[in-house]
């Protein structure tokens, strides 16, 4: 009885805020991660043209941006999914619980590679993992002291690279993407040398490193202009713009699917959407969205979604995760800090 006054005062609730229309919201509101976007908006056009309910609205907003709007609180001015180019922080959740969102489930939608991409009409780039890094890092040794990153060019760094100019246009700090490359590549690097404090993943603040938005489209088009000029984004970006753009090699290893799904790649990561359970009953079509987005039609071996860029999970591991989903699996902070 008390769940079912729950529930009742919580629809209520939503109706409340709402206030003027049928339900508490027509149609589904998803914002987060500019990566995961091109999947949800995909599967979210499907499900406007194929059932009766209206396509979800899709914002980019990246993951830091989305994970702090979903957890303001529960009602229909609210998102009733996150998208994340990362696994959800301690942080976002223990916020999010303090404004009520108590009920969450993660869904893991596949693999992804951060790409390190230049014009195609250059020739092909290969750097180690480490050089990467001290082209990037705010801080970098230099004669046994870490000092401001001095490197202006690529042969600075390591004599046998081109006498290119350093430039990345890159996600800005509220992006999962950054997130996800600061601590795959200057953390990663910068914890096994001697000088650095723990955990340091800063990344230079001068015209080496700009800062794009949360449009990597916009990146596409700079790096059309200009030659010397790398961009930092989600492989399914650098799979839709493999006419005009090619990805940087790390250690002998390019972009591509094979190679992130086995992890080969350097720059992996998986890919998550978190779903608002207390906007099931109240939300036209959130439930319906959910299931289609984990269906093998959208995320399987042959999936739709391979073809804009996602790297499909391993058959075991795609059941697991479909299945955590239909079972509304309760994320806890607990199983945030296990992973």
């Amino acid at each position: 009885m008390n769940r079912f006054l729950n529930k009742a005062v919580l629809v209520m609730a939503l109706l409340l805020v709402g206030t003027g229309m049928a339900h508490a919201r027509d149609q589904i509101k998803i914002t987060g991660s500019s990566t995961v976007f091109p999947f949800s908006s995909y599967v979210a056009e499907e499900m406007g043209a194929t059932t009766k309910f209206p396509a979800p609205v899709v914002e980019s907003t990246g993951s830091g941006g989305g994970q702090k709007l979903f957890g303001t609180g529960i009602g229909a001015n609210t998102p009733d999914i996150a998208n994340s180019s990362r696994r959800m922080k301690d942080t976002e959740f223990e916020a999010a619980e303090k404004n009520g969102v108590t009920d969450i489930t993660e869904a893991m939608i596949g693999f992804d590679g951060i790409a390190i991409a230049q014009n195609k009409d250059n020739a092909h780039f290969d750097i180690t993992l480490q050089e990467l890094a001290m082209a990037v890092a705010a801080d970098v040794p230099v004669d046994g002291k870490i000092v401001p990153n001095p490197y202006k060019m690529w042969n600075e760094i390591n004599p046998n690279l081109p006498a290119r100019k350093i430039v990345f246009y890159g996600p800005p700090t509220s992006s999962g993407t950054r997130d996800a490359f600061e601590e795959m590549v200057v953390e990663k690097v910068c914890g096994k040398i001697e000088g650095y404090e723990k955990g340091y993943k800063k990344i230079r603040q001068d015209n080496a490193y700009v800062p794009a938005g949360e449009n990597d489209n916009l990146i596409v088009q700079k790096l059309t202009n200009d030659k010397d000029a790398f961009g930092i984004f989600g492989f399914s970006f650098l799979s839709e713009n493999s006419d005009s753009l090619q990805g940087t090699a790390i250690s002998g290893v390019d972009p591509t699917p094979e190679a992130i799904a086995e992890g080969t790649y350097p720059i992996s990561r998986s890919l998550f959407f978190y779903i608002k359970n207390a906007h099931y009953d109240a939300i036209p079509g959130l439930k319906e969205y959910v299931e289609l987005f984990m269906s093998e039609k959208m995320i399987g071996t042959d999936g739709l979604l391979k073809s804009i860029g996602l790297v499909p999970m391993p058959d075991a591991m795609r059941a697991e995760a479909r299945q955590n989903v239909l079972d509304k699996k309760k994320l806890t902070l607990e199983s945030l800090k296990k992973k």
